[in-house]
């Protein structure tokens, strides 16, 4: 499929959404891993296998067409994003955790992304022998993560004054450019707009729980303190839909607005569940658990008041 959308306004908002993504990195975020091994290694067993093979079962569950399959597969395989890092911030995560767990499951994804979209393409038989991730398209992926996010990580260093002038700008762009993608792969696929929801709503949103859910409950089994499971809940629950939807409708890679199809419905219905989830954490965090209890009773039994 050519159009606008995949051959221009893809390509860019990525590069927009990459490029802010490494606004907020430094090399000390790679660094900092050592401070919460058990967290970051919690997150990255999610990331790596928990998650793939919980949305594969789903795949099979819910038995979607394979263009589908191969999109929740791939929506799966992405990693997190800046939109993680808001919503950790905003409801008591770690953040510096989410920032550094965003690095390396960044750079860790354009080795495990493509062995899991190829698997998905071999298994459910897309019945095109042009498709997959081989060795130059996997090189066009490094380049259009790697080079935004280096960019942006170069204006923090060496023009922070820049970085700060521009960040919010940046951000709000990353929002419309992908905000504009979606209304095009809906467009694209007008057809059978209908169907793609009712298949695909259901799954994504269920996804989008089980994600979060995931991410909270694998942290907190390794012994990390709310905030940081706080984080990975929101780094693993929800997935960088601009480098998942950039992949599958890129006439040079999977070339398939149905494959973008899931990425478009999990943006809308994402934002949903893991504002609910947000929520519910912060009903269980150690501070709303100390407000029900009231204040500590004073104690009894000290010398008697003055006269």
């Amino acid at each position: 499929m050519n159009s606008p959308v995949t051959t221009v306004m893809m390509p860019v908002v990525l590069a927009v959404i990459m490029y802010g993504l490494g606004l907020g990195l430094t090399l000390a975020d790679f660094r900092r891993v050592r401070h919460h091994p058990r967290a970051v290694a919690a997150a990255l067993v999610c990331q790596v296998l928990l998650l793939p093979a919980a949305c594969f079962g789903l795949v099979l569950a819910f038995d979607l067409a394979p263009a589908y399959a191969v999109g929740m597969m791939l929506l799966a395989a992405s990693p997190g994003g800046a939109v993680a890092n808001y919503y950790s911030r905003l409801f008591g995560g770690d953040v510096a955790l989410n920032i550094t767990l965003t690095a390396v499951n960044s750079a860790l994804s354009l080795f495990s992304l493509p062995l899991i979209v190829n698997f998905s393409l071999d298994h459910f038989d897309i019945g095109r022998d042009d498709l997959g991730l081989n060795y130059d398209k996997i090189l066009q992926v490094f380049a259009i993560v790697l080079i935004p996010v280096g960019l942006g990580m170069l204006t923090r260093a060496r023009a922070p004054r820049v970085k700060e002038r521009i960040d919010r700008p940046v951000r709000a762009a990353s929002l419309f450019g992908l905000f504009l993608v979606i209304v095009g792969v809906a467009w694209a696929e007008r057809d059978r707009i209908t169907d793609s929801l009712v298949d695909l709503g259901p799954i994504t949103f269920l996804f989008t729980l089980v994600s979060l859910a995931v991410g909270y409950g694998a942290t907190r089994l390794v012994r990390a303190a709310h905030p940081q499971a706080v984080a990975c809940c929101f780094e693993i629950g929800m997935h960088n839909v601009g480098l998942a939807m950039t992949i599958a409708i890129s006439p040079t890679l999977l070339d398939s607005t149905a494959m973008a199809m899931p990425g478009a419905v999990y943006a809308v219905l994402s934002y949903v569940a893991a504002t609910a989830a947000g929520y519910t954490l912060r009903a269980i965090s150690p501070e709303a658990a100390a407000r029900r209890r009231g204040p500590a009773p004073a104690p009894s039994g000290g010398p008697t008041a003055r006269g």
